[in-house]
């Protein structure tokens, strides 16, 4: 695009994406930071049995917003957990305490969307970690998290670390 060209649509169709596996969670992301301008970056995630997604952390860079399509999606939302089914939406916004299990029978499918963009950026570190050999450990994701301004839950860091443009 250059200044003299509007913008265009962005067209993404099922199944189109960036798809990062990280720690049992299949991450489609629809749109990232590079077709988007670094506005948002959107992701179809599908979380199976038994799985957890994330720990409770809190970002301090970004905003996460988690849409549950199919499934019961366990959300834990500062004070403790609820569970969230089709149609609903929790909204993380930056400095709040969150995290995500799936704690039901069936697999659990969702819709996330990050803003500013920039924290697919996390998912795929931690592929590429995992790819090269690496085992996913609590130092091993908290090194990676530090990169993109997200601290555990249980942090006494306010401000969170410096860097990273993501979650």
């Amino acid at each position: 695009m250059t200044d003299t060209e509007p913008p265009r649509p962005l067209l993404s169709r099922p199944g189109d994406g960036e798809l990062i596996d990280v720690a049992g969670v299949r991450h489609l992301f629809r749109l990232t930071a590079r077709q988007t301008e670094g506005r948002f970056s959107f992701e179809e995630f599908i979380l199976p049995p038994g799985t957890v997604g994330a720990r409770p952390h809190v970002h301090h860079g970004h905003d996460e917003y988690f849409y549950v399509l199919e499934g019961e999606l366990t959300l834990h939302n500062g004070e403790g957990e609820v569970t969230a089914g089709p149609g609903t939406l929790l909204a993380a916004l930056r400095g709040s305490p969150h995290g995500f299990r799936n704690a039901g029978p069936a697999p659990v499918r969702a819709l996330c969307l990050y803003t500013p963009a920039g924290y697919e950026g996390y998912f795929r570190d931690v592929h590429r970690a995992v790819a090269a050999g690496a085992e996913v450990t609590d130092e091993l994701l908290a090194e990676f998290r530090g990169r993109y301004r997200t601290t555990s839950a249980g942090s006494r860091d306010d401000e969170g670390p410096a860097g990273g443009d993501g979650e």
